[in-house]
């Protein structure tokens, strides 16, 4: 089933992200982060490709740190893509606090690549650099049922068309 514009309308805003996600199931079958992903995504409706790119950065910032989503996410273009997609999707503030922490990331780009980044990490000056931009961008979504999910689903409400919405 594709998404129309009556299931946004009509969905509460849980049933509407799982329309999105089901949606982004279907359409991507690459390994998240890898090269096949990125060209994946880049080929969505503009809405559903900025929902791909920041998945991930929602769950890492429910589960660890900013930190740890370059480590486990290591893929400028992800990066790029993530930025992009918050953005796009109005989470303008989220976007510049994650733009300015990637440009940390980037001086430690080597140990973050490395087979044990983990290690690596714990204590580095990498973490004490990345912890004030995951506690910004934890301060933004404190409250936000949802998290950056919850800019998906005003989003699709806004620009039906963005994530492909059909009349039906």
């Amino acid at each position: 089933m594709s998404i129309t514009r009556e299931a946004i309308d009509s969905n509460s805003d849980d049933e509407l992200f799982d329309l999105l996600a089901k949606e982004l199931e279907k359409r991507i079958s690459a390994k998240r982060g890898s090269d096949e992903f990125i060209s994946q995504i880049r080929a969505l409706p503009v809405g559903l490709r900025a929902m791909a790119a920041t998945y991930e950065l929602d769950v890492s910032l429910s589960l660890d740190d900013l930190g740890w989503h370059f480590g486990n996410w290591h893929n400028e273009d992800l990066a790029e893509e993530t930025t992009c997609g918050l953005e796009l999707l109005g989470a303008t503030e989220l976007a510049d606090i994650f733009r300015q922490a990637f440009q940390v990331a980037r001086k430690y780009w080597t140990e973050l690549g490395a087979d044990n980044w983990m290690e690596w990490y714990d204590g580095s000056a990498f973490e004490k650099a990345i912890d004030p931009f995951t506690k910004q961008a934890w301060a933004i979504l404190d409250g936000k049922k949802n998290g950056i999910l919850k800019y998906w689903v005003d989003y699709a409400r806004e620009h039906p068309e963005g994530v492909g919405a059909e009349d039906g």
